[in-house]
């Protein structure tokens, strides 16, 4: 006997996969394990066999035809394929909860793909599927696309596919370094990825600062964020937020600053709140250093900041990124650009050849380990 996947469209009528089936007996087939995946043009089913070793691929087609299957695909399968659809798929989740950088190599073993390439820009089209094409939406920038010769991907394994690449964004968002800052005046902070379960001590840390520095974070007189907002500057849908808590003679370690990036397009917007007593110590600057360093792993062209004309300390910690910055003044509002890695890496048109580069951006935010000690400089 012989292992064999078999995938027809079949209408999604009653009977019609019982007359399927029934074909594939006559030649003494025996179904292991079936999967439906409804479509717009019926009902897909996704067939594990085993077939006596003298039938052959076209006997099998010809078989499919006969009950009333079509766009046939037949291919030889292993062993393996005798695991079930959702041990499998979760066994590829624990792979990414243990390696949030294999996100294109776990794609293209769950979808049998060709070739899967990641690109730091959004692709213009939606997700999606379109034949042997898929388009995925990285929650942390950039985008999936995925390519395999046969059978036509389905709209099932596109949502098997994007549940995937959500697990590893925020895989990947939260295992963004967590590592002990030691500042030039020898005080030490925790730098960690915030959580929504932060949102109470993200306000104090807001009612602890100064008017005057909350408004240079905001830019207006909504200095006081909504916890609804608060919640979203801190798990963003793309993007990261980083927190400083220093501790405080052994109770719950307050937070002291907050670093966020919020990802739009191809661009992020860098944004910093540190409290008054911690400002001028070096800490803002290895903050926004953290934030552009994860910016340029997730491959973002550019990084944004908009910064009051007057907030002098906030334009020195600039200079001091070494970096080229273009500034533009609108008003009493200065927006500075740090350009990143270019945008390059453009999606082809429908049909146009595809790399075969896997991984992408689940490896961003993945700096020093846990635990590592890491020296500051100096900033306003």
């Amino acid at each position: 006997m012989a292992l064999w996947r078999i995938r027809a469209t079949v209408d999604d009528r009653p009977g019609y996969l019982s007359v399927l089936t029934a074909s594939l007996a006559l030649r003494g087939v025996n179904i292991l394990t079936v999967q439906v995946h409804t479509t717009e043009v019926g009902a897909v089913d996704d067939f594990l066999v085993d077939a006596p070793e003298q039938v052959t691929e076209a006997e099998l087609r010809a078989a499919v035809a006969r009950g009333r299957g079509r766009d046939c695909w037949v291919a030889r399968s292993e062993a393996r394929g005798l695991a079930d659809e959702p041990t499998r798929v979760l066994g590829l989740a624990g792979r990414l909860v243990r390696d949030p950088e294999a996100a294109g190599a776990t794609l293209r073993t769950l979808l049998g793909a060709d070739a899967v390439t990641w690109r730091p820009t959004p692709a213009a089209a939606p997700g999606g599927v379109g034949g042997t094409t898929m388009l995925l939406t990285d929650p942390a920038g950039g985008g999936y696309e995925l390519r395999r010769r046969e059978p036509s991907f389905t709209p099932a394994e596109y949502a098997r596919a994007q549940a995937l690449v959500e697990l590893a964004a925020t895989l990947a968002r939260r295992d963004v370094d967590r590592v002990t800052l030691v500042l030039p005046d020898g005080a030490e902070v925790t730098v960690r990825p915030a959580t929504v379960e932060d949102v109470p001590a993200v306000r104090e840390l807001h009612v602890a600062c100064s008017a005057r520095s909350r408004q240079r974070r905001y830019l207006s007189g909504a200095a006081d964020p909504s916890p609804a907002r608060l919640r979203r500057l801190l798990e963003p849908a793309r993007g990261v937020t980083v927190l400083a808590t220093a501790g405080s003679g052994g109770a719950a370690e307050p937070v002291v600053a907050m670093a966020n990036l919020l990802g739009e397009g191809d661009e992020a917007e860098a944004a910093l709140l540190v409290r008054d007593d911690w400002q001028r110590r070096g800490l803002g600057s290895a903050l926004l250093r953290r934030l552009v360093g994860h910016a340029d792993r997730a491959g973002y062209a550019a990084v944004l900041l908009h910064v009051q004309a007057e907030n002098t300390p906030m334009l020195r910690t600039l200079r001091r990124l070494d970096r080229p910055v273009a500034v533009e003044r609108d008003g009493a509002v200065l927006t500075a650009t740090l350009p990143l890695v270019p945008a390059t890496a453009g999606w082809p048109a429908a049909g146009g050849a595809a790399g075969a580069v896997t991984g992408g951006p689940a490896t961003a935010g993945r700096g020093a380990g846990a635990g590592a000690v890491v020296p500051a400089q100096r900033s306003d």
